[in-house]
């Protein structure tokens, strides 16, 4: 195993000389980066970082969009002995200064000028910063370098002197700091080194036959630790080539472009394809409907088969080889039409949407990981697959279950702690080496994890029933009118939800149906809308018993959102601040005497500075 990541990419480029590295798109075209311009630009990178005065062990902050320049002032950074420090190039100045002053970051890549211009404002709150390296546009400013004057720094430093510092490098330094995503408050550094990023790429190796065949489409932020392990260095480090999407939002014809033999993702984008696809086949004529679920019918049986190791029968396999045929093949050439699977992590996927796209012979391997756990720690793989489930643990790594239900996990992949924080590290992450995850799971007796919540996240009722609120807004999600959801009801007597529409569906039901509206907000205001949600939101709790039914919701005019603080980079929901932006409504649910139903809309028509709403 190479001791370093630096050292282990700069080995395959000598090995992959001639062949494509990564892609992106240019100018309406996606150009091949082969190996050997990589190798270069780490170099020169690390060279320029060298003749700057960066020492081992110094910061190296990097907040940009993915990309290749992102890889290489990542290991150029790492190259040169640096730790680097990655910052969600969607966040603002405030949570960037937070975590250059808490890293104490000497250097910063930078994609947008007026990031920088405005963090100039700030310079006093972070003395420590050196430099700021800006990959596009420059700013007039001694502490602000072009790329292209970065880069000509490069000459200050010789190769040798690169060479000596990646000699000197082994699997116990610091490879990075990772900042948490702050779901329940102030991000905190997770530090890894470089021999926790090894491991799990050693263990990924193992299970996932992936190679030099292969093509990736990257889109997942790569300052997120499940795709800048699993969908990047593990990539490069088996030969994959990588190809960036232009942004989340073009990610459909970008698999078009690309297609992409495998590509990592979190759920969200899954339930977005499955209610499109629902939405299109729903709408359609009867015949095709019909054919439609009958192909499904069959590529379900034929999945269970497979997962149960059985064959299917002459019936059964004819009737799959004609739903092949008439109705998968196209739904693979919406995605490209070469996509062998998915890897899903970063929040619960929905056993429905698992079992839809299996069925069509386009497995998602659904895996579980935390920051502190260098990603995914546990996952589903070709041979060893179990929906409902997060799969088995990784090679080297251990699970257990704690009495309270809470899932420990050991192994090489575990973080070293955060950074200067060493009572938060001891609450953590236990002498024996188990780290307390946070979260509820079960264990099967074949080692396959199921994750029931997060130990925070449960909501204990009034009568003392523990809730799981993200089974049951994935239940909600589910269902082609709905595109998001948040379960209340802690300490309450019953449970309640904000709903977010699928707005393309429901405004199509609103036209055929003859109901009439100016926007989002009359929609969710609409006595017939409010009905339909509540007539399939009753069909889809039909077999919960009553304490885990939800009694009321409101039908939100806009989706949870960024900007407003209320979801992580990967569209996970922070339920405190969910919470308090909505609270009045929330409160509202609950003050009527009657608690029968009594289901509403609400208009956002304002939106205070820290997220505080009025509306209707």
């Amino acid at each position: 195993m190479s001791e370093t990541l630096p050292r282990m990419i700069l080995e395959r480029a000598r090995l992959w000389k001639g062949r494509t590295a990564l892609r992106r798109k240019e100018e309406g075209i996606y150009r091949d980066i082969p190996w050997e311009t990589l190798e270069s630009n780490i170099r020169r990178y690390g060279r320029a970082l060298l003749s700057l005065g960066l020492e081992a062990g110094d910061r190296v902050a990097v907040m940009a969009p993915n990309g290749p320049e992102w890889v290489y002032a990542d290991l150029g950074a790492m190259a040169a002995g640096g730790t680097q420090v990655p910052v969600y190039h969607t966040e603002g100045v405030e949570e960037l200064i937070h975590i250059l002053r808490d890293s104490q970051s000497r250097f910063l890549f930078l994609h947008f000028p007026p990031i920088a211009e405005e963090l100039l404002e700030h310079l006093d709150q972070v003395p420590q910063l050196e430099s700021i390296v800006l990959f596009a546009g420059g700013v007039d400013h001694p502490k602000i370098l072009s790329l292209e004057n970065f880069l000509a720094k490069a000459d200050g430093a010789t190769e040798q002197d690169l060479d000596g510092r990646l000699a000197e490098g082994t699997s116990g330094d610091l490879a990075s700091i990772v900042y948490t995503s702050g779901t329940t408050g102030l991000p905190k550094g997770a530090m890894f080194t470089h021999g926790n990023f090894l491991a799990n790429i050693d263990a990924c190796r193992e299970l996932f036959d992936l190679g030099e065949q292969d093509e990736c489409l990257s889109f997942l932020p790569l300052s997120h630790v499940f795709e800048r392990v699993d969908g990047y260095y593990f990539m490069l480090s088996v030969g994959v080539t990588i190809a960036y999407a232009e942004s989340i939002d073009t990610v459909p014809a970008n698999l078009q472009e690309v297609k992409p033999t495998v590509m990592i993702s979190v759920p969200r984008l899954f339930e977005k394809m499955y209610a499109r696809i629902m939405e299109r086949v729903l709408s359609g004529p009867w015949l095709k409907k019909q054919i439609f679920f009958g192909a499904l019918k069959a590529g379900k049986a034929a999945a269970a088969k497979h997962l149960a190791r059985e064959k299917p029968g002459p019936m059964l396999q004819a009737a799959v080889t004609l739903a092949k045929h008439a109705v998968f093949e196209k739904l693979k050439g919406h995605l490209g039409g070469r996509v062998r699977f998915f890897i899903s992590g970063g929040a619960p996927l929905g056993k429905d949407i698992a079992e839809f796209f299996l069925a069509a012979d386009i497995p998602i391997y659904e895996g579980y990981g935390l920051t502190e756990t260098t990603a995914g720690i546990v996952v589903n793989t070709p041979g060893r697959h179990r929906l409902g489930t997060v799969g088995r643990a990784v090679p080297g790594t251990e699970l257990r279950i704690a009495e309270d239900g809470e899932i420990l996990i050991r192994g090489p992949g575990v973080f070293k702690g955060y950074w200067k924080q060493a009572e938060k590290t001891r609450e953590a992450l236990r002498e024996d080496g188990w780290f307390l995850t946070g979260d509820i799971g079960e264990l099967d007796p074949d080692g396959f994890l199921a994750i029931t919540d997060r130990k925070k996240d449960l909501i204990v009722t009034a009568g003392g029933k523990n809730i799981a609120p993200q089974n049951l807004e994935n239940i909600f999600k589910t269902d082609k009118f709905l595109a998001n959801a948040m379960v209340y009801g802690d300490r309450k007597p019953f449970l309640t939800a904000l709903l977010v529409p699928n707005f393309d569906t429901l405004e199509k039901y609103a036209q055929i149906k003859g109901i009439d509206f100016l926007n989002h907000c009359d929609l969710v205001n609409h006595p017939r809308i409010l009905d339909i949600i509540r007539r399939r939101i009753d069909r889809l709790q039909l077999e919960l018993p009553s304490y885990q039914k939800i009694k009321r919701f409101t039908l939100l005019s806009r989706d949870f959102s960024k900007e407003e603080g209320e979801v992580t980079p990967t569209l996970k929901i922070k339920r405190n601040v969910v919470s308090r932006n909505f609270q009045r409504i929330l409160d509202g649910m609950y003050l009527a005497k009657d608690h029968g139903i009594h289901d509403s809309g609400f208009c956002v028509v304002e939106s205070t500075e820290r997220g505080g709403k009025e509306g209707k």
